[in-house]
């Protein structure tokens, strides 16, 4: 990617109306934009972002078995009246007859039904990655809560109450996966929270953080998690903390399969669903990675690998970053090239924005770094410096 070819302006201003600082630095750094509340539009660096978080969350569906759908956004309401969530006032109902989905379980069971009729088409387990749509009231916190938002939700479909559990806990360890490989398993607790009209329990995954709306509990007895709302059923210890909720697991017995009339030799179905708000993880890991000048991406995410910063106004300089720009992409690395060389782009200004991007690596050329065959690499986490031959540099950016 060249710095002036793509959709990309960095501001130094935070936006007015934005408190959080995953919005802040998402704004400032020309990630996303904010189109109303609750809304944002992603712009190639965000989009590049995004993708990243989805198909890490892709694998590990596929590793357990679960088949990618896409469902219509655009619902008919008469699924909604069967299972009695047609009025639902965080639903958005854009006719008579249609309502937009904020969940999919009124799509993925008639669907997983026309195909699954014999005790031999089970387990079965769809997900897909798509928008969802939420009248929520308030929203706020950046990507944390939103009106419109990316979303992976899985269903799966059971004969037996044990192959349930005993797939449940096999999506667990798909969940806890997925947060280590996002850099944030550590801080991504299992939680207990009420099951509702379901079960007893249902799980959150809960990520640590001083932003998060919910405050999270720990048990010493159980060595458990949970949520507030049981602070009843668990005795609170002095360990807690705020988090921000990244997932959610829970079990769904036989209500929906029971509303489509979906059994197999008399007995009903039995469904579990998995959610995973993609854009929610883009915003907390901003939360999570961030310091005073810029996000600090992890390296598996980030929009780029390399920050190429050309400096200074001697031509062979931007010769020499043209060929090791093509270099790096001969070799599947990833570049932003600050190719800009206009007066008011400096070094100061390209390193700003380096920070403000948060790419992982930036690498400098001058005219006398070039006279000495080398280029200079900072590491945008640790701060750390080097200067390294151009014969090296790949060497280093594969390892």
């Amino acid at each position: 990617m060249r710095y002036t070819q793509i959709l990309l302006k960095t501001s130094k201003e935070s936006p007015s109306d934005e408190n959080a600082k995953n919005a802040e630095l998402l704004i400032r750094g020309g990630f996303v934009q904010k189109e109303m509340a609750g809304v944002y539009s992603y712009l190639p660096l965000g989009l590049r972002v995004l993708r990243k978080i989805e198909n890490i969350v892709r694998e590990e569906m596929n590793a357990v078995g679960a088949s990618e759908v896409l469902m219509p956004a655009l619902t008919p309401r008469d699924r909604w009246e069967k299972t009695g969530r047609a009025n639902v006032d965080i639903a958005f109902s854009p006719t008579e007859k249609t309502i937009l989905g904020w969940s999919h379980e009124e799509m993925a069971t008639p669907l997983v039904q026309r195909f699954c009729n014999s005790p031999k088409d089970f387990p079965k387990c769809v997900f897909q990655i798509q928008t969802k749509f939420r009248n929520e009231p308030r929203a706020k916190s950046g990507l944390l809560r939103g009106r419109e938002f990316l979303m992976k939700d899985a269903y799966s479909f059971h004969l037996t109450q044990e192959d349930f559990e005993k797939y449940y806990d096999v999506m667990t360890g798909a969940y806890h996966r997925i947060y280590s490989r996002l850099g944030i398993g550590e801080l991504t607790k299992l939680v207990a929270a009420s099951g509702g009209e379901f079960s007893k329990f249902s799980h959150e995954f809960q990520t640590i953080s001083p932003i998060g709306e919910d405050e999270i509990f720990w048990d010493e007895k159980s060595e458990t998690w949970f949520n507030a709302e049981l602070a009843d059923q668990f005795e609170k210890s002095k360990k807690s903390a705020h988090a921000i909720e990244v997932g959610n697991i829970f079990p769904l017995a036989t209500k929906y399969s029971d509303a489509f009339k979906f059994g197999i030799d008399g007995t009903s179905v039995i469904m579990g669903c998995y959610g995973i708000g993609i854009s929610r993880l883009l915003g907390t890991i901003v939360e999570i990675f961030h310091d005073e000048n810029g996000i600090v991406w992890p390296k598996n995410i980030a929009p780029a690998q390399v920050y190429l910063a050309p400096i200074g106004k001697d031509d062979a300089v931007f010769e020499k970053s043209d060929a090791l720009y093509n270099e790096l992409l001969k070799e599947k690395i990833e570049v932003l090239y600050d190719d800009r060389r206009d007066k008011k782009t400096g070094p100061g200004t390209k390193f700003a924005d380096h920070e403000l991007l948060g790419i992982p690596f930036r690498v400098v050329l001058s005219e006398n770094l070039l006279a000495e065959n080398l280029v200079e690499i900072v590491d945008r986490k640790t701060g750390t410096v080097k200067k390294i031959t151009t014969e090296k540099l790949i060497e280093f950016l594969k390892k």
